[in-house]
């Protein structure tokens, strides 16, 4: 009589996370729509400073005993977005822009879109860049993003999912 013994063994390689760069690639490969996009979790590649600083005012007055007083008031403004971020997909613009979002209220969203001039398809922050600062909008108001965030991109976590399927049989042998 033979026995024959099946055994069936599967294998999990486990699942590993990374965070990639946002590309056209990934997003044609895992056909990303709007409706998709608001379900994927975005993050940034590097650190975001936004600056913003009202102009200075000079109001001379003469005081109270007859001197002439100059005084000047200036406002700034700093929004730091650190580094591997968690942020959302809010709108996709028609030349294939996508605004993202940080936080709630009105137009505060950042653009990030692929540049002409590098050939990686990764989406970077859009902003008119000159002379090392980069003019955006950003919650109606005018900021300047700091030289260090013109390389700042979008990324996304990719999870490798690898299944195995393995099936051993042990055999008797055979006698004469």
């Amino acid at each position: 009589m033979k026995i024959l013994i099946a055994l069936i063994t599967v294998l999990f390689l486990g699942s590993c996370a990374t965070k990639v760069a946002y590309t056209t690639k990934i997003k044609e490969e895992f056909e990303l729509t709007s409706d998709k996009l608001k379900k994927v979790q975005f993050y940034t590649s590097e650190i975001i400073i936004l600056e913003r600083s009202d102009e200075q005012t000079k109001i001379v007055t003469t005081g109270d005993d007859g001197e002439l007083v100059t005084s000047e008031r200036s406002t700034s403004e700093r929004i730091v977005i650190p580094a591997n971020r968690p942020c959302i997909f809010e709108e996709l613009e028609e030349d294939g822009t996508v605004q993202i979002r940080f936080e709630l209220g009105n137009g505060r969203v950042l653009r990030f879109a692929e540049r002409k001039n590098i050939s990686d398809g990764r989406f970077y922050l859009v902003a008119q860049w000159q002379n090392g600062k980069g003019e955006l909008d950003y919650g109606g108001s005018v900021y300047y993003a700091v030289k260090q965030s013109a390389s700042a991109y979008l990324m996304v976590k990719l999870k490798n999912w690898k299944k195995n399927q393995q099936k051993d049989r042990v055999v008797k042998g055979m006698k004469i």
